[in-house]
């Protein structure tokens, strides 16, 4: 029977780790947006060019337009091949895709082929990958054993998540995914947060790779990590599961948030900006004073006053509301600010997880 060479040309979502390099050839605002993570942006046409190639398709012909687009994608690819591409080895493997698979990503795939290169195509373009990361949150999380480090704001959760990480355990890290800790407070200074698919397509691409027969630590949260919204499936899994307490004192609380926020401690008008959030919580009097302090850099009695009277009581309420399996897990407590002592707290977590799966 004679086999169709197009199709040994295409390949399917699950088949992503089977390449060497997966290629973006989409304009880069689209990549922007969303992509394949690990993917690499090399555009065919370019926003700019897209632009041009679609006022021209309206005013004047579908002709004129492909034909000022098919010199822009070969002069586009060209400068691929000779610069990014130039020292390929030639049994490079590339998957390539566009939004469905088509002329875009088709031109690509065709030249490289011609130069004696595997390249292929993902069927169904990025279109077809967002379908499988919608459809696959929808019952992936509820594959995993899950294990939510719980903790009052300060007390380590995201560093103990690292921790745990190096340790070599299963972490999901969503807040790292998000670009943002989690709080009025929480906007990383030099990361905004990846578009809400961007985000998902993250979250999916960590979640493909777990082992089912091992736990996964994640960090309590609620449905939302600044901007971005936590896929509702897996807040399910997390507000159903098992969770492990972390404790610190206030103190160390202090120092570690003054060391993690360091930013604004830099920045005390910018962090009068956050707290204007809070007004509508605690009236405009109470947050002149918390603005005044910083101005003064009264930096410790300032964290300790945003922890005991916001910061300690919307967490507690969240939390005892959300994870009702809270009082029944292992509880540990970090006694300093340094990486031996979360190092330590991890080897506890591990320990102590284990020990209560064994026993029921």
């Amino acid at each position: 029977m004679r086999t169709d060479t197009r199709d040994r040309d295409l390949a399917t979502v699950a088949q992503l780790a089977d390449f060497d390099e997966i290629i973006d050839t989409r304009s880069e605002s689209e990549f922007a947006e969303d992509h394949v993570p690990g993917a690499v942006n090399f555009p065919v046409l370019n926003d700019e060019e897209r632009v041009r190639v679609g006022t021209l398709y309206k005013q004047v012909s579908a002709f004129d337009a492909k034909k000022l687009g098919a010199a822009l994608v070969s002069r586009n690819i060209a400068h691929h091949i000779e610069t990014a591409f130039a020292q390929r080895p030639r049994t490079w493997r590339p998957l390539i895709y566009c939004w469905r698979g088509g002329s875009r990503s088709g031109a690509l795939a065709h030249v490289l082929q011609q130069v004696g290169w595997r390249a292929a195509r993902l069927e169904g373009g990025y279109k077809s990958f967002r379908r499988a990361v919608i459809d696959d949150l929808e019952v992936m999380p509820g594959r995993y054993s899950w294990r939510v480090v719980c903790g009052l704001t300060g007390s380590g959760k995201s560093r103990l998540l690292r921790a745990l990480a190096a340790s070599g355990a299963q972490v999901l890290d969503l807040e790292a995914l998000a670009a943002h800790r989690g709080s009025v407070l929480g906007n990383l200074p030099d990361a905004p947060q990846p578009a809400q698919k961007m985000f998902e397509s993250l979250v999916w691409s960590a979640l493909r790779g777990f082992d089912r027969g091992q736990p996964v630590f994640v960090e309590a949260e609620s449905k939302k990590i600044g901007n971005l919204r936590v896929p509702q499936t897996l807040i399910d899994a997390m507000w159903s599961s098992a969770c492990v307490q972390l404790n610190a004192t206030v103190d160390l609380r202090v120092e570690m948030l003054m060391d993690e926020y360091r930013h604004f401690v830099e920045d005390a008008p910018a962090l009068g900006i956050q707290l204007d959030c809070l007004v509508s919580h605690y009236g405009r009097e109470r947050i002149a004073a918390w603005k005044q302090r910083a101005a003064d850099a009264d930096w410790q009695t300032l964290v300790r006053e945003l922890l005991e009277i916001h910061y300690d009581p919307a967490y507690t309420r969240s939390t005892l509301n959300h994870y009702p399996q809270l009082a029944q897990g292992p509880a540990l407590t970090v006694m300093a600010n340094n990486d031996e002592a979360f190092a330590n707290a991890a080897a506890q977590c591990i320990a102590d997880v284990a020990r209560h799966s064994r026993h029921g």
